[in-house]
């Protein structure tokens, strides 16, 4: 696909670039430019790989600009196909990367942390869940380059949340939306919409409000930190906060631009309260994690899911039972190893 044909005119000096995630089903991350006074400023960067890179500097020229005129990147959160190209746009440019304060610890702690730390917590979390041998094993012996973005780049700032951000020329407000990663940030764009649509500016929404997927909710894993977080919670709390934004139109990283915002909210909404609704209605009996996230609704069987997002699914399952443990509808079996739950 040529670059020209990735990129989209959204109006008012916004234009989106579709940068490939290489073998995702999600298929790309749509890069957000603004222009400003002191050049375009990215809203993400997509996925560090060399079609990646071309795709994004061929779009930035079909932008009528170039990577080297860069001002600026605001990264919505830490993952690798949002934050992957943000050192090489900064190496090509000069530009400044900003990052959430939270977000920017995780940058920090994943640098500092050997490879081998990481497999020896997931390896001790996914037993504790009451996970099968033969699915921890492969755990125990893997090689540190399976693991993507283990040297991301540092941001030089911090995007502080309800400031308006140094885009000269622009009103961009940073939202504050954890749930998905704990410094997940929305970016509000406080100017009449371009096509004059009814409704408070436009908002880009990185992960935090898709229009068809509902974004990934899981644990915020740090192996030297026991506080027991409550990232469903937060992100719930989240979604609240940017429906009320009323915005006219949302921009988010993948898909495509939608101007339901309520009711997409709504539907997120109800779609966590019936995740709670059936853990609970499992939870007659006590169960371990990994039973429950066996026994759980997911969009393809249990024997098809792959390894690495069965990992993913048991985190999913983890955030909606600490809900439950957090409302008290759900707590743990004294003396059960590993841990099983319960319905209150």
């Amino acid at each position: 696909m040529a670059a020209s044909t990735r990129v989209t005119d959204h109006g008012g000096g916004v234009w989106s670039i579709q940068v490939p995630i290489p073998d995702n089903p999600l298929g790309h991350t749509l890069v957000y430019v603004v222009d400003t006074d002191r050049g375009p400023v990215l809203i993400d960067a997509g996925w560090d790989d060399p079609a990646s890179w071309d795709t994004l500097t061929e779009g930035l020229t079909a932008c009528g600009t170039s990577v080297g005129e860069l001002y600026g990147v605001l990264v919505t959160h830490h993952h690798p196909d949002h934050h992957g190209l943000s050192g090489r746009a900064r190496e090509a440019s000069g530009a400044w990367v900003a990052m959430h304060a939270a977000d920017l610890a995780i940058v920090r702690r994943t640098r500092e942390t050997r490879p081998g730390r990481w497999f020896t917590y997931m390896t001790a979390k996914l037993t504790a869940a009451g996970a099968p041998e033969e699915h921890v094993a492969p755990l125990r012996t893997s090689e540190p380059r399976t693991l993507p973005g283990l040297s991301p780049a540092l941001p030089d700032r911090e995007i502080v949340p309800g400031e308006l951000l140094d885009l000269p020329g622009r009103r961009l407000r940073a939202i504050w939306t954890p749930g998905h990663t704990p410094g997940h940030v929305c970016l509000h764009l406080e100017e009449s919409h371009p096509a004059q649509l009814p409704g408070h500016g436009r908002l880009f929404s990185g992960d935090h409000l898709l229009p068809e997927i509902s974004p990934h909710i899981g644990l915020y894993e740090d192996p030297d930190d026991a506080t027991v977080t409550d990232p469903l919670g937060d992100y719930l709390d989240s979604l609240e906060r940017v429906g009320r934004l009323a915005a006219a139109e949302i921009l988010p990283a993948h898909q495509y631009a939608f101007t339901h915002a309520l009711s997409r909210v709504g539907e997120l909404l109800t779609h966590h309260e019936q995740r709670l609704a059936g853990l609970l209605s499992l939870l007659s009996d006590p169960l371990t994690l990994w039973q429950l996230a066996e026994r759980t609704e997911w969009n393809r069987p249990w024997a098809d899911i792959p390894h690495g997002s069965r990992n993913i699914a048991v985190s999913e399952v983890e955030a909606h039972l600490r809900r439950l443990v957090k409302l008290g509808r759900a707590e743990a079996v004294p003396g059960t190893d590993p841990v099983t739950y319960v319905a209150v």
